[in-house]
């Protein structure tokens, strides 16, 4: 059964800029997320966001909330916003091909609200989250905290990096995963919103990306990887039935093609590397989602919620 959400369909590039602000797209993409759990068949998640959480025997009671004790016969603890249960952090590829398509959002943006509805979420629960921002390096990178500001500082980051695409600029995620698996708390769970094109589609070459995933599983680190695509462009190769002129957005190399013609042949190299990129990822037990940024964001958001409910 699909998720029911009453708010407007946030893939229209149109409806997403009336919406003001990162903060309030977040707000309502999560509220919508949860009356859609809620009014489902899907349950085992734990989306009820509770300001308190049970009294442990032995400690403080200057913090159990008097008036519950008298509404429930039980005893519990106002939480207040430096307790946290999990320590995660958000990393966003901001390199050229995540600027793809040119019309309507494209996967950067799509990335950037999901950072940001991810956000709200982390606050909601008391976890407590940081941001990198990386193309072929790491162009910033925060601590983790669950405060409200600490929330709004990172939304902030996040509307300089919509503002500001870049133009002509690689990716190189091996590089910045052992960067970041030296600079980050142990057993954190990290978050990876990429295109996976660094490797040009070249199997040989998932050798050293994932030996950078072993340095980050070795500092006990949970890794999900969210596979950005248009998938009626990228994947299915669907254009119109005329030559095309084609240019890297990285590279800026160009060519004119029909997508005829070379369909077949493209996709049978790209099934080849997602194959390969499958297997390295379930060797080392990281969690793969292939994210269509056509089709909203709720599967980004249950697939968080599952790997969260694992390790707490």
């Amino acid at each position: 059964m699909p998720y029911i959400s009453l708010m407007p369909k946030l893939n229209d590039d149109q409806q997403i800029r009336q919406l003001a602000n990162l903060e309030l797209l977040a707000r309502q993409v999560v509220e919508g997320f949860i009356t859609g759990l809620h009014q489902s068949p899907f349950h085992g998640f734990s989306v009820e966001f509770a300001e308190h959480r049970l009294y442990n025997n032995g400690e403080s009671v200057k913090n159990i909330d008097w008036k519950l004790l008298a509404r429930t016969d039980k005893l519990f603890v106002k939480q207040f916003e430096e307790e946290t249960n999990l320590r995660c952090y958000l990393l966003l590829d901001t390199s050229s091909s995540m600027n793809f398509p040119e019309k309507g959002i494209n996967k950067l943006q799509f990335s950037i609200y999901a950072i940001a509805s991810l956000m709200h979420l982390f606050k909601k629960q008391r976890d407590a989250f940081g941001l990198c921002l990386f193309s072929d390096k790491v162009d910033w990178l925060s601590s983790a905290k669950s405060t409200t500001t600490h929330l709004f500082h990172l939304y902030a980051e996040l509307e300089k990096a919509y503002n500001n695409p870049k133009i002509s600029t690689v990716t190189n995620i091996t590089q910045v995963l052992h960067h970041v698996a030296n600079e980050i708390h142990q057993r954190s769970m990290v978050i990876i919103f990429s295109d996976m094109l660094e490797n040009s589609l070249n199997p040989e070459k998932l050798q050293s990306l994932f030996a950078a995933v072993q340095h980050l599983k070795f500092s006990k680190h949970e890794v999900v990887i969210f596979n950005v695509s248009d998938k009626q462009k990228e994947l299915d190769f669907n254009f119109d039935n005329r030559p095309h002129h084609f240019v890297d957005m990285e590279s800026g190399a160009e060519i004119k093609v029909h997508p005829g013609k070379v369909r077949d042949a493209y996709q049978a190299a790209l099934t080849q590397y997602r194959h390969q990129l499958e297997l390295k990822c379930a060797q080392y037990h990281i969690d793969l989602v292939d994210v269509d940024i056509n089709a909203g964001y709720h599967e980004v958001l249950k697939t968080y919620l599952a790997k969260r409910n694992k390790m707490v």
